[in-house]
């Protein structure tokens, strides 16, 4: 269907959301015939329906599981389970399941222009800071370019609207590959794998396959993380062009066709002429921001795809330079009486929490919330020597808890019981009391936010509001 009339194609889009109500007007704007369909029926499901009904798009509200009567193909949302009777009628039908991103894939260069390549970042942490600053060095290179996917900005916009591209940086999660069976990027990374989302997927060799997929058909570079033997065996598993080559990063000296660091300077064995004996510089650590080891692993991620689409060296100094990372990303918030508050709420898992807490030495540590069938023995083991306190709260902060029992025994922890909104003040109380001039308070929660906030987002500002008003109050 990619280069198809879409006059009088009957498709199914599954669900109302970001990216669901752009599949539904672009599909119904190609000519199809658009029938929406969503597991809700609150009032913000009605009024989405209400405006897309009045575009002449079917919506069926409160019913996401029966296939509706003469459907040639389904679009879905990306979070959509697999398992959904939806799709098992549609695998029963013969009727192929897409997502938003196979969609805009097919899509491009439908209206004419010349398609635009795709440098593709997926991981378990990483992506969106990643991407974020692959798109500042392409910028830098003054390339015409956009940080899309599931960074928030709809690939459909970026490859269907007015404005026109040399090359997207483009996120995608794990969910939004397992329906891309199609992509084929110019070229990949995977950052790094660790158990996430695995009531998605089943298992955690399902989460890796859907993660590898976006090696399959890339032309230039499948970029791996050397320290992550996992993300390398995705590279040996793909299929891709001839010619297209496996380039690592690593935090340590570069072999030949990596990426590393050399005496605080980021370096490039990959593309250079002479690899085997010769070495490029491309920015400092301090050229990083900030400058921790996993977000140093992410600066090299993205100037490995930079390098790849041809960038010159000066641009990767420069995009890094310019480079701003997201608020809650292991965001400094203040200082108060000699002790430094972090705000990394993003880190929702424990792989992003394992990497925050070893970027500082002595931590003040607040977690805890929803654990998403997570362990945390492993995490705990690794990071008890940094441990000045513990301050526990959220839905499954016993699992943390028990975790620190068994290895880390000596460590004060401070469990608090409520999930009011003064519940954050009291925990940054909490951690201030347990701290000394020198530590870092760092929220890292390595769990997901919902039992007490709306996303991650609120939960941080919740944190730096918290710690702003203790700073007025020392003030």
């Amino acid at each position: 269907m990619s280069n198809v009339d879409w006059q009088g194609k009957h498709v199914t889009v599954a669900g109302l959301g970001v990216s669901g109500i752009p599949a539904a007007r672009v599909l119904h704007g190609l000519g199809a015939v658009v029938t929406v369909v969503n597991d809700g029926d609150d009032e913000r499901s009605r009024a989405q329906a209400a405006e897309l009904e009045a575009q002449g798009i079917t919506v069926r509200l409160g019913d996401g599981d029966t296939l509706p009567e003469s459907t040639e193909l389904i679009v879905t949302a990306p979070g959509w389970k697999p398992g959904k009777p939806l799709f098992a009628a549609a695998a029963e039908a013969g009727v192929p399941v897409w997502g938003d991103v196979e969609l805009a894939w097919r899509l491009r260069g439908q209206d004419g222009r010349e398609p635009v390549p795709w440098l593709a970042v997926t991981g378990t942490n990483g992506k969106t800071t990643t991407v974020r600053m692959l798109a500042s060095i392409l910028e830098a290179a003054g390339l015409r370019t956009a940080a899309v996917g599931n960074i928030g900005v709809s690939l459909l916009d970026a490859v269907l609207g007015e404005e026109t591209y040399d090359v997207l940086a483009v996120e995608l999660s794990s969910y939004q590959l397992h329906w891309a069976p199609s992509l084929r990027a110019h070229s990949a990374a995977v950052l790094n794998l660790a158990p996430d989302h695995l009531d998605w997927h089943g298992s955690m060799e399902a989460y890796a396959a859907d993660k590898g997929r976006i090696y399959e058909g890339n032309r230039v570079a499948c970029v791996y993380n050397a320290a992550d033997p996992a993300t390398e065996d995705l590279v040996r598993e793909a299929d891709v062009e001839e010619g297209c080559r496996a380039i690592g990063f690593t935090l340590g000296t570069p072999g030949p066709s990596q990426l590393g660091v050399v005496d605080g300077i980021l370096v490039d064995r990959a593309f250079v002429k002479n690899r085997q004996k010769q070495a490029q510089e491309l920015a400092e650590v301090a050229d990083v921001n900030p400058p921790a080891p996993h977000n140093i692993a992410n600066a090299l991620a993205a100037a490995a795809l930079a390098r790849a689409f041809g960038v010159e060296p000066a641009a990767v100094r420069d995009g890094l330079r310019n480079f701003r990372p997201d608020p809650h990303r292991i965001e400094h918030v203040a200082d108060v009486a000699g002790v430094a508050y972090v705000d990394d709420s993003k880190a929702t898992n424990t792989h992003a929490a394992e990497a925050s807490l070893a970027a500082y030495d002595s931590i003040v540590w607040i977690a805890g919330g929803l654990a998403k069938g997570a362990t945390f023995d492993e995490l705990v083991t690794g990071c008890a020597e940094r441990l000045r306190g513990v301050v526990l709260m959220g839905a499954d902060r016993a699992l943390i808890r028990e975790a620190l029992a068994r290895h880390a025994p000596e460590v004060p922890v401070v469990d608090l019981a409520r999930t009011d909104t003064g519940a954050m003040s009291e925990a940054v109380g909490e951690a201030a009391r347990l701290a000394r001039p020198g530590d870092t308070v760092l929220m890292a929660p390595a769990c997901a936010s919902m039992d007490m906030f709306v996303n991650y987002n609120k939960r941080g500002e919740a944190f730096a509001d918290a710690v702003r008003a203790r700073a007025a109050e020392s003030v």
